[in-house]
């Protein structure tokens, strides 16, 4: 698929990399409905897109909302005149191991639910509300189309993310399931497992354990959002890539 053919939704792309991805494929000439609940930068991105080839259009929105999903979805239908895409991006993460020994008095402190719940709600149960909502229009209209999810190389397991782990392994495996579900629509999905990756997300991160993981990378550098954009750009264009996750993360294994 042409990038400029796209009419494509992008979550959490008020910043990081959904802010990157949607600058990118308006450059390329592609409609981009941008959600978020970051509602400032998602102003800021629209105004940093005026005279692109492509456009982009925003609306608040809270992936772990299912109502908000399915309302967000059918905006973006409208807005963009069809709709032909979407990259699965919202994120957050709420780390901490699932049971540990308090180093001073000795107290069992166990993740909380509410540590479980945000992570599993926004990046696994809101990104499938997303996939739900966005292929049914897809299928509806007759339109082929592209799903890219963002799993992440802590699907394989990562010490501290219990949660996140979880939420990225199984979007890796839906990639898998959906590919083959949606394929009677015309429908692909691939999905891009990114390593370390400079954002506000990763900025955030305990500096003792960011500065371990960079120092752990092969090629001796945190990744940037276009590397992975490149991945992303391969997904939409390759018509023969569907059901697989490609990993960009420096050759870093956790």
């Amino acid at each position: 698929m042409k990038l400029a053919d796209l009419k494509v939704i992008v979550t959490g792309g008020a910043q990081g990399m959904g802010a990157h991805f949607a600058t990118r494929l308006a450059e390329a000439g592609a409609q981009v409905a941008i959600g978020d609940v970051n509602e400032e930068g998602l102003a800021k991105v629209v105004a940093s897109a005026k005279g692109l080839p492509g456009a982009i259009h925003a609306h608040r929105l809270d992936v772990s909302d299912e109502a908000q999903c399915e309302s967000f979805v059918a905006w973006a239908n409208t807005a963009m005149g069809g709709l032909n895409g979407l990259i699965n991006n919202a994120g957050i993460l709420r780390d901490g191991l699932l049971v540990k020994k308090d180093r001073t008095t000795g107290e069992i402190i166990k993740m909380s639910k509410a540590q479980w719940d945000a992570v599993i709600g926004v990046n696994l149960t809101g990104a499938t509300f997303m996939v739900r909502e966005t292929v049914a229009v897809m299928a509806a209209a007759g339109t082929p189309g592209v799903v890219v999810n963002m799993s992440s190389i802590a699907r394989h397991g990562n010490r501290g993310q219990s949660n996140y782990t979880a939420a990225k392994a199984a979007l890796a495996a839906n990639t898998v399931t959906w590919s083959r579900e949606f394929a009677r629509f015309k429908i692909r999905v691939g999905s891009i497992a990114p390593g370390m990756i400079e954002t506000p997300m990763t900025q955030g991160m305990n500096q003792k354990a960011r500065d371990a993981l960079v120092a752990a990378i092969p090629v001796g550098r945190i990744g940037v959002p276009e590397d992975i954009w490149v991945g992303v750009k391969f997904i939409f264009e390759c018509e023969y890539l569907n059901g697989r996750t490609i990993d960009i993360d420096g050759g870093l294994s956790m």
